[in-house]
């Protein structure tokens, strides 16, 4: 059994222990936490049964001690990465890292730095990787059954009301205090691509901003806070009271928004109130302190002459849509769904794909655990901790390139240039 320590016990840091502990319990044992907030860092304590003095409300003094566990978790605010994966590195912690790596492109590196220096791996959560969907896509394409890949066009659909509640009201709404959009929620993206490819990228060009969810586009006469009575409050889809205290704690969903704006494993309406009135969750989603895009379109070109055209956008229901066009056929992906059609060529016909992996029937969206990806990883990860890998696991330097595709495309967004990627990548040589 290996031990693990968890540092950010948010979303991200409760799922995947969530996950070892129903799923692999044989397997992993979390023995130690450090959790500011007191209501999540009390779930993972008597969940796991892990004692007080294992309990922490900052990672520094757990960091401290002398290596107790195989794995370090790492699942604090983008922001927060740094320092524990260092302090985690230097104890000779292997990581869980979640994505993305860091906030900017010199403390990627300078982590993938010190992972190399110090024998240790660093998985970075590309949950997308461990998809049965994409392990789907990657086998159909690596069969050659569509010959040589020249083009793909890759959206991802963020949906209205996510975007509004993640990066409008939500922890990364704003760049300084988070991380640009396109990294935070699209490093998945850029990361796939190159894997699903299996060439480096070239060049990269960018365009998007915040357009919609903007002071000026608020409704007429709105107040600063949904409770305090809005005139627009029947027909606004980002209405705080109909989202978050009109949900309720037995709906996936509701209780995803609710647990997210209270800060609580099981939120009371009186927790959700208190949140809504006190947070930016309660706010006009107008008059938040976000500055992320709203949209962006990214285009890639990587090595043969593969172009890629990527879309993100908050102006939808939700999911990912891929087409990817070879020189024998083309796939047409829906995540949202789990269908995968090929047409082929020389029989001038569509065929559904149903593959070696059994797709997983999971909501790919903010409640669905990114369509059975999280899982995978916790799977991979206790492969790969017994000395097992596969396809799908990706390692520290691969990982950090990949980020580097996010951080070339957000350059040509803010400077109007095509963006050489190794002129970019140099800068932040190893």
């Amino acid at each position: 059994m290996k031990k693990v320590i968890l540092i950010g016990a948010g979303g991200r840091g409760k799922q995947y222990t969530d996950i070892m502990k129903a799923s692999w319990s044989k397997d992993f044992q979390v023995i130690a936490v450090a959790e500011p907030i007191d209501d999540r860092r009390e779930y993972i304590k008597k969940l796991h049964n892990i004692p007080d003095e294992m309990c922490f409300t900052t990672w520094e003094p757990l960091l401290e001690l002398e290596k107790i566990a195989d794995v370090a978790i790492i699942a604090t605010m983008d922001r927060d990465h740094f320092a524990p994966t260092m302090a985690a590195i230097e104890k000779g912690y292997d990581l869980l890292l979640e994505k993305p790596v860091a906030p900017t492109p010199e403390e990627c590196r300078t982590i993938q730095r010190a992972a190399e220096n110090k024998g240790v791996f660093v998985l970075v959560c590309h949950v997308l990787r461990y998809t049965d969907f994409f392990i789907n896509l990657k086998n159909i394409i690596d069969s050659g059954r569509i010959g040589k890949v020249i083009n793909i066009q890759h959206v991802e659909a963020v949906g209205n009301v996510h975007q509004s509640h993640s990066f409008v009201r939500g922890n990364w709404g704003n760049t300084e205090e988070s991380s640009m959009m396109l990294l935070q929620k699209s490093c998945h993206d850029m990361d796939i691509l190159a894997w699903l490819i299996g060439k480096r990228c070239v060049k990269a060009q960018s365009f998007g901003s915040l357009c919609y969810f903007k002071p000026e586009n608020a409704p007429e006469g709105s107040p600063e806070r949904c409770l305090d009575g809005c005139p627009a409050a029947e027909s606004c889809p980002y209405n705080a009271k109909k989202l978050y205290l009109e949900a309720t704690n037995d709906d996936p969903r509701g209780l995803w928004f609710r647990r997210s704006s209270a800060k609580k494993i099981e939120p009371t309406d009186e927790d959700v109130i208190e949140a809504l009135n006190n947070t930016q969750y309660g706010k006009c989603v107008y008059k938040c302190s976000n500055d992320v895009v709203d949209h962006q379109v990214v285009n890639l070109l990587f090595e043969d002459d593969v172009c890629v055209s990527f879309t993100m956008s908050a102006f939808n229901e939700g999911g990912r849509a891929l087409r990817i066009m070879g020189t024998l056929g083309e796939i047409d992906a829906k995540m949202e769904g789990n269908t995968i059609r090929i047409f082929d060529f020389s029989k001038r016909e569509w065929s559904d794909y149903k593959g070696d992996e059994k797709i997983t029937l999971r909501d790919e969206g903010i409640t669905g655990g990114h369509g059975g990806g999280d899982d995978g990883i916790i799977y991979a990860l206790k492969n790969l901790l017994n000395g097992t890998t596969s396809k799908s696991v990706c390692g520290i330097v691969e990982s950090c390139d990949n980020h580097m595709i996010a951080f070339a495309a957000e350059e040509s967004r803010l400077t109007g240039k095509v963006v050489d990627l190794n002129d970019f990548c140099n800068r932040y040589e190893v």
